[in-house]
């Protein structure tokens, strides 16, 4: 399915679990983090729509490699005597700025990425949250996955939805991970209904579930998916207004 499908059903599913759950808070932050949790399986695609957002500015990766050259070029000019290590060095300088031009679209997206992810694992363990630190890891090793593969897995839903349980601890913010495991799981379930399906139990299982209604990308398949999210939006709501009524 596209991004927007999904982010869409994210943000359903979301208003699902603040108006049917007991026990569960209406919270707008609580659905926005069901969307969010939506695209994150898709983290390992370069082009995908979460994947732009989390590598913000994927030229601050070039800019990473030319300071870094920059740098081991001054290092090398003022600090290191005429003979092989000084010409080792400005070798070792050009690389950088050439690796640094030389990198393009997904390739500098998924070093965005890596690099968001480190920060955030060593924000969590300055803060010391633990959640904060897997979440990082995540963020981190997705992109260098195939697509559809490990993250498109019952086990990474449970480690997502482990991440909200944690975070919930941390942060006290009651449902935490009934937002953050509903808004992925529903990601997979949608995903089942496209012609690729999904391989829940990988490594286990190379079976791929999936009921195909959807050829993604294709003009059948992107009325298809709108249906999809309008009756299911109609649906929720039926429920929500009928919960309340009683």
């Amino acid at each position: 399915m596209r991004g927007s499908s999904h982010l869409a059903i994210g943000l359903i599913t979301g208003v699902a679990i603040a108006g049917l759950v007991p026990g569960i808070p209406f919270s707008p932050a609580g659905i926005a983090l069901a969307g969010f949790s939506s695209l994150a399986p898709d983290l390992d695609h370069p082009d995908s729509r979460l994947s732009k957002r989390l590598g913000f500015s994927q030229n601050y990766v070039r800019w990473a490699f030319a300071a870094a050259g920059a740098g081991l070029a001054a290092y090398t000019h003022f600090l290191l005597p005429i003979g092989p290590d000084r010409r080792m060095g400005f070798t070792a300088a050009l690389a950088f700025g050439l690796l640094g031009l030389a990198m393009q679209g997904g390739s500098v997206r998924k070093l965005a990425l890596l690099f968001t992810g480190v920060l955030t694992v060593l924000a969590g363990l300055y803060f010391e949250f633990l959640w904060l630190s897997l979440l990082g890891i995540f963020v981190a090793v997705a992109p260098f996955t195939t697509h559809r593969s490990w993250t498109h897995t019952i086990w990474a839903t449970v480690l997502w939805t482990y991440i909200g349980y944690l975070a919930n601890k941390s942060l006290g913010w009651h449902g935490v991970a009934h937002f953050a495991g509903a808004g992925y799981l529903s990601h997979l379930l949608a995903d089942s209904l496209t012609k690729q399906g999904v391989r829940w139990f990988l490594p286990f299982s190379e079976t791929s579930l999936k009921l195909p209604l959807i050829s993604t990308g294709s003009a059948t398949g992107n009325v298809l998916e709108v249906a999809i999210c309008a009756g299911y939006g109609l649906l929720v709501l039926g429920l929500v207004i009928g919960r309340l009524q009683f």
